[in-house]
Order: C-alpha cells, then structure tokens, then sequence
C-alpha cells in the first residue's frame, strides 16, 4: 500500500508518501508546499496543484489527512480550514480515497502518546523510516499521518480476521 499523508497549512502544507508492506513501512519522498505571501485564492490553488503533483507523481492508494480542530481564532480556523479543503479536492478529483485522522491519533500512532511534541514526532518519523536526517515539521507531521495510516490500518484488517 502507498500513502500520502498531508499535513495541512494556509502557509506551508506538508506532504510526504510512504510505502507499506508486511516487511514494514519505507520511505518515498516528502516536500514542502510554501504558499506564504500571496492572496488566499492563489495559496489555495497552489494547494491543490502541488498535493496534485504529489499524486500523479507517487500514485498512492490513499491520502491521509490530519484533521483540524483547534485555531488561535476564528480567521485561522476559517483559512486552514480552506487549505484542508483544497488538499482534499485534489485527491478526490483524482479519485484517491481519503482518510482523516486527528492529531491526538496520529501523535499515539507515532510516537505512543497523543501529547508529544513537534520534536518529539519529528524524532520517531526519523527513526520509523530509517531516515538520515530529521524532517522538517510539517513534512514530518505529513509523514506521521501516512504513518498513523498505516498502523490503523494493519490493526483493523487483524480485527477483521480475528
């Protein structure tokens, strides 16, 4: 299975693909989309044509998107909100199936507590894809939610056979 993992951002949205198998999880690629300094509508669509690009670059099988659920206020909210969207329509106008899971999930997914810092994932994503260097926040955090994929996955199919 390939996934793309998305961490949302009105600014920088973070992407970064996976692979999975029985042997474990591999590394794939990551990047950054910087949209900072350019009116909202234009951000947007550099939102959707870059996790687009992903897409039609890597093929992933799903797209895993962290969930929104806290803002400093309501503009944010509405803004990240938006660039969350325009991800999302850009996988599902390339008929990929998309998946949400929360920060909370992906942190006890990643690292084993949903109170662990920046840092903290930054550190496991590192160490979970045998990768060099650490990544940078928001390709980590976009890792971490293909990561968090990954092992929901894995648990729910044992689930089912069981």
């Amino acid at each position: 299975m390939r996934v793309l993992g998305i961490d949302p951002g009105s600014l920088t949205t973070g992407v970064g693909v996976i692979d999975s198998d029985q042997g474990g999880i591999r590394f794939v690629d990551s990047r950054r989309i910087r949209v900072s300094g350019r009116p909202l509508p234009v951000r947007l669509g550099m939102i959707y044509d870059g996790v687009g690009a992903m897409i039609d670059e890597h093929r992933p099988d799903v797209v895993s998107v962290e969930k929104v659920f806290f803002a400093t206020n309501p503009n944010s909210a509405l803004v990240l909100g938006q660039a969350r969207g325009s991800a999302i329509c850009s996988a599902v106008t390339r008929e990929r199936e998309v998946v949400e899971y929360t920060a909370l999930q992906v942190k006890q997914a990643v690292v084993g507590t949903g109170g662990a810092r920046k840092e903290q994932v930054q550190h496991m994503v590192r160490v979970l894809l045998g990768l060099r260097s650490t990544p940078g926040s928001d390709e980590a955090d976009a890792l971490a939610c293909a990561i968090c994929h990954v092992h929901t996955h894995q648990v729910e199919t044992k689930l089912r056979q069981a």
